[in-house]
């Protein structure tokens, strides 16, 4: 086979990628490791951020997220039994959150790229990436018992942190940085009318907590649990009682509760790959770069990947000007960056640390009570959660 651009990923960047350059007239192939029905069975964030739903828009599969939707134009910190309210639209000019899942936003992209006839093959195992530094690169993967080549001019790696794509650079050119914190997420997601019309982020003596939503009828809650905790240790009832705990008395009231139809613990992570080109390989999302979830960066970041590589690869095709591929990885690295200093404070402010000194917790307590004290620290906040400019 041959194409323009070969795309290692069916998620989200991937195929919003794929739908994006197709519009303009630029072929793509998408592989997907998995199974069409595996991938819209991933349980993801679904807070979008205004620049993400005006790429959806642009791509032409907004309609879905445009009805359905819901709009957020602030949400809570609980702290000290009490919660105050971010007002995002009021501190940023207009701007607000789009919360739409991430499960329903990648079936609304398959279905475009199956009305537009784009190219998605699933169930290709043993994806490589070869001859990155010369004109011509290529990939070859394993459907069924056949090996099958797409030559193509650039390959985009939207595979995820474990895909194949990064591991594909020589150790000697890539520099890693992570931080790994000692605590994940375990997360519910219930047939239940949710608690609070916004996202309450909690702060508590007892660890972490977040109420948020799918829709109207479908909640996801979350609490912080120490990393060597299995979802097997958690039953539905005990999630429901430490929930509770953690949230405001007039909250913990009003929950409805319910059997959890997803439970799962993700290991929060910070984690940057540099550089994110190597030859005619570009990674984009999670394949470069891993934030914790705190604060709704990681599907995020990953649209303004997709959003200078679409440009570029715009650029390059039509204007003959490779300007703007030249300099993605600086360029996206910079926003990436902003990300992860946004997703690391949000953490550091409302997780409880295990190995944090009572110097520690007094910092952090005066770093909340500083936060809503000040309009230029909430502006700040609320500039970073709807999204800096692309």
């Amino acid at each position: 086979m041959k194409t323009q651009v070969g795309i290692i990923g069916g998620g989200p960047s991937g195929l919003l990628l794929s739908q994006l350059l197709h519009l303009q007239g630029i072929d793509s192939i998408v592989l997907e490791q998995h199974s069409r029905e595996y991938v819209l069975g991933r349980i993801r964030a679904g807070v979008l951020e205004h620049g993400f739903a005006a790429l959806m828009r642009e791509a032409r599969v907004a309609e879905r997220m445009d009805r359905e939707g819901e709009i957020h134009d602030g949400f809570f910190i609980a702290h000290d039994g009490i919660k105050e309210r971010v007002d995002l639209k009021g501190l940023t000019g207009g701007n607000s959150v789009v919360v739409y899942g991430q499960t329903e936003l990648t079936r609304d992209l398959y279905e475009g790229r199956e009305k537009l006839g784009g190219i998605v093959i699933h169930n290709a195992e043993d994806v490589k990436p070869r001859d990155l530094q010369s004109a011509r690169p290529y990939l070859t993967f394993r459907k069924g018992d056949d090996v099958e080549r797409i030559d193509c001019d650039y390959i985009i790696g939207c595979d995820g942190f474990h895909g194949v794509s990064r591991k594909s650079i020589p150790k000697d050119k890539i520099t890693e940085f992570e931080r790994i914190y000692p605590f994940g997420w375990l997360g519910v997601l219930s047939r239940t009318k949710p608690v609070s019309p916004e996202l309450i982020y909690a702060k508590h003596e007892r660890g972490f907590a977040l109420c948020s939503l799918r829709s109207q009828a479908l909640s996801r809650y979350y609490i912080q649990v120490p990393l060597q905790d299995t979802v097997e240790q958690w039953s539905d009832e005990q999630f429901w009682t430490e929930l509770r705990r953690r949230l405001p008395q007039d909250v913990a009231a009003a929950m409805v509760t319910g059997p959890s139809i997803e439970k799962s613990i993700a290991p929060l992570r910070s984690f940057v790959a540099e550089p994110m080109r190597h030859g005619n390989l570009f990674l984009a999302g999670d394949a470069a770069h891993i934030v914790p979830p705190t604060g709704a960066r990681g599907l995020n970041s990953a649209a303004s990947d997709i959003y200078y590589l679409y440009h570029a690869l715009v650029d390059h095709y039509k204007k003959r000007d490779d300007s703007g591929l030249d300099g993605y990885s600086q360029r996206a690295l910079a926003r990436v960056w902003k990300g992860q200093r946004f997703s690391w404070w949000m953490t550091t402010l409302l997780h409880r640390f295990p190995e944090s000194s009572a110097f520690d917790r007094r910092l952090q307590e005066t770093d909340l009570a500083y936060l809503f004290s000040s309009q230029k620290a909430l502006a700040s906040l609320a500039e970073n959660y709807v999204g800096l400019p692309f």
